[in-house]
């Protein structure tokens, strides 16, 4: 089992290995400190993105399990994504 994490900022996805703590923690502090220049990086290899985070800017965390077991039951194959919102 694989857990993707799911950056969604003002309606567009970005996809993050773990862990994920410390991008959480400088989105934050970004928001927190009245807007700034956050880099989210690749979810595999080059540069990343830089996304300037504001306050009352929509930020939504979700995890995904990419790697589910193909003889897991139905409830299990289709777990609802747990989900960490900034409602700053």
């Amino acid at each position: 089992m694989a857990i993707v994490n799911r950056l969604t900022v003002d309606g567009r996805d970005y996809f993050l290995p773990e862990p994920v703590t410390e991008l959480k923690n400088q989105i934050l502090s970004a928001i927190q400190a009245g807007g700034g220049y956050v880099n989210i990086p690749p979810l595999r290899g080059g540069p990343g993105i830089d996304i300037l985070f504001s306050p009352g800017m929509p930020v939504t965390w979700s995890q995904i399990d990419v790697g589910g077991d193909a003889l897991s039951s139905e409830s299990d194959a289709h777990p609802a994504p747990s989900t960490d919102e900034f409602g700053i």
